[in-house]
């Protein structure tokens, strides 16, 4: 009598097929029916056709390597601080002829503490930090993934371009430390 209590119990405790296929059908036709419902419209599609500005922010013949060059960007908003930088060595998402050229954006991911102070660059590690709150580096040949600190998420980098000798900010790849949306400083 035991036994068939304890097989009970396990029973219970278990999803069965039928349960599974109806939970996952009702996720799927969720996902595909809510972006149709009135007022949803919009707000669906906002992520979409969302465009960021392309913006010169500087040239590759005068950008010094392991020297940090600030700029804003997507905005010319106060927390918007940029770093643009050419390594030593080739770098993820790095433009140009060695692929070094690379931009980010410079508050930790964990508390917003700027990174663009004297000294917050390493060039023999080829990292930003340690932030002066908690001590976060970033690699910034590996998309400013964090290399040890309370921070949890990399850094956000500035999608770039090069047109000649040009260098252009055309997206963001992650969210700007203390902001919902990069494009709005709300």
């Amino acid at each position: 009598m035991s036994k068939q209590t304890n097989d009970t119990s396990v029973q219970s405790a278990c999803m069965t097929r039928r349960a599974f296929l109806f939970g996952g059908s009702a996720a799927v036709a969720g996902t595909v029916l809510l972006p149709g419902l009135p007022g949803l419209e919009g707000k669906a599609l906002a992520a979409e056709v969302s465009r960021y500005p392309r913006k010169r922010i500087g040239s590759l013949k005068t950008l010094q390597l392991n020297q940090p060059a600030k700029f804003n960007y997507p905005d010319e908003a106060q927390n918007s601080n940029s770093l643009l930088f050419r390594l030593d060595a080739a770098a993820g998402g790095g433009i140009g002829p060695d692929q070094n050229v690379v931009a980010f954006n410079a508050l930790c991911t964990h508390m917003g503490g700027l990174l663009d102070g004297p000294g917050s660059f390493s060039a023999a590690d080829q990292a930003l930090g340690p932030c002066l709150l908690h001590q976060t580096s970033f690699d910034l040949t590996r998309h400013g993934m964090v290399i040890g600190g309370h921070a949890t998420e990399s850094l956000p980098q500035v999608l770039l371009e090069l047109e000649g000798d040009d260098i252009y900010a055309v997206g963001m790849l992650g969210l700007i430390y203390g902001r919902y949306d990069n494009l709005n400083t709300g």
